[in-house]
């Protein structure tokens, strides 16, 4: 899209509608991944690979899908993860973990402020886990930054959900519950 485009302008409501409205689906055991969920996951893999070089949390700091699964169900109260997303909102109101908070995108100034603003009323303790899904986390713009912010912040108790492809394929694909909408 040109620079000298009104934000208003008939191109631009068509690609936001389009975007909007063209989110994956999924239908029992066929997944299939939407123009947005491709332009998303496009614009991620464009990323120099060397900016991703190591990553800022241990294994120790990691949750695998079906282990985040399995604490959503076992643990209660303070032990149960907060679970916030720190991707792209298109993607977190088609399809997110059931309870989990939407608070980014983290690789946008304004969206990582949010997350550093909801963060700030957190216990230090809690147990955070965070997640975008919008592609491979090995190429993902937002995990970094809301994790390394978190970070920053004094969370004791913090770890990443690994995606390795994305939420499409490694939660909803996997048949983990989530929720729409928010």
């Amino acid at each position: 899209m040109k620079n000298n485009q009104k934000p208003n302008s008939p191109v631009r409501k068509t690609l936001g509608a389009t975007l909007i409205c063209a989110m994956f689906a999924v239908s029992g055991a066929c997944l299939a991944l939407s123009p947005i969920h491709s332009v998303l996951a496009a614009h991620a893999a464009a990323i120099p690979a060397a900016q991703f070089q190591s990553d800022p949390w241990t294994d120790t700091q990691t949750i695998t899908p079906a282990a985040l699964v399995k604490e959503l169900a076992n643990a209660k109260g303070a032990n149960r993860p907060v679970v916030v997303c720190a991707g792209f909102h298109v993607l977190y109101y088609e399809a997110h973990i059931p309870g989990a908070v939407f608070h980014g995108p983290a690789s946008r100034p304004d969206g990582l402020e949010d997350l550093k603003q909801w963060a700030t009323g957190i216990p230090r303790t809690a147990n955070l886990v965070v997640y975008c899904g919008c592609c491979p986390a090995v190429h993902c713009p937002n995990i970094r930054p809301a994790f390394e912010a978190l970070q920053a912040m004094g969370f004791k108790h913090l770890r990443v959900l690994v995606l390795p492809t994305d939420l499409a394929k490694d939660w909803i694909g996997a048949g983990y519950a989530t929720e729409k909408g928010s």
